[in-house]
């Protein structure tokens, strides 16, 4: 299995999620200076939010923890927070959830792969380099352009299932 790469992978035992969160917020910063971007001081917080949590939260509910924090941003502000911490590819959108969840590896390949526990919501990020070759093999026969391909898996992670 040389061609995978494992993000995150909170599935396969224990795991330092402190030390994730300050790691995560290091990377987004030194990211948004090589890029030239400004995180500001709400996108920090909604990005300090999203990697708090460690499973998927949102929009809605990263509005409220703002507002429990003594914020009163009009729902746009958190929106347009979002939108950005997206772009820049230091947070990723788990469509099928409608939220959001922290990327540990901004500069890194975003053609990944999601599984996430239905039981627990824990969600292992694994950037499969077959399955993103398939992918684009698949598009090009088609003659469609793909752009950062993200599959998402549905199921129940080894933890859940030896507790059932």
């Amino acid at each position: 299995m040389a061609d995978t790469k494992q993000v995150i992978s909170p599935f396969l035992g224990e795991h330092d999620h402190s030390h994730c969160e300050e790691q995560a917020m290091e990377s987004a910063l030194a990211e948004c200076t090589k890029q030239g971007l400004k995180l500001t001081k709400v996108r920090q917080q909604v990005l300090e939010i999203i990697w708090a949590q460690h499973h998927p939260i949102g929009a809605y509910d990263v509005l409220q923890k703002l507002q429990q924090a003594g914020h009163k941003p009009a729902p746009p502000t958190a929106y347009r927070a979002l939108e950005f911490l997206v772009s820049a590819k230091l947070i990723h959108r788990i469509e099928s959830l409608n939220s959001y969840i922290g990327c540990p590896s901004p500069n890194a390949n975003h053609q990944c792969q999601f599984y996430i526990c239905t039981e627990c919501e824990d969600i292992a990020e694994v950037n499969n380099t077959a399955v993103s070759d398939a992918l684009r093999l698949s598009a090009q026969a088609l003659g469609f352009e793909s752009r950062e391909p993200v599959i998402e898996v549905h199921g129940v992670c080894k933890r859940c299932l030896e507790s059932a």
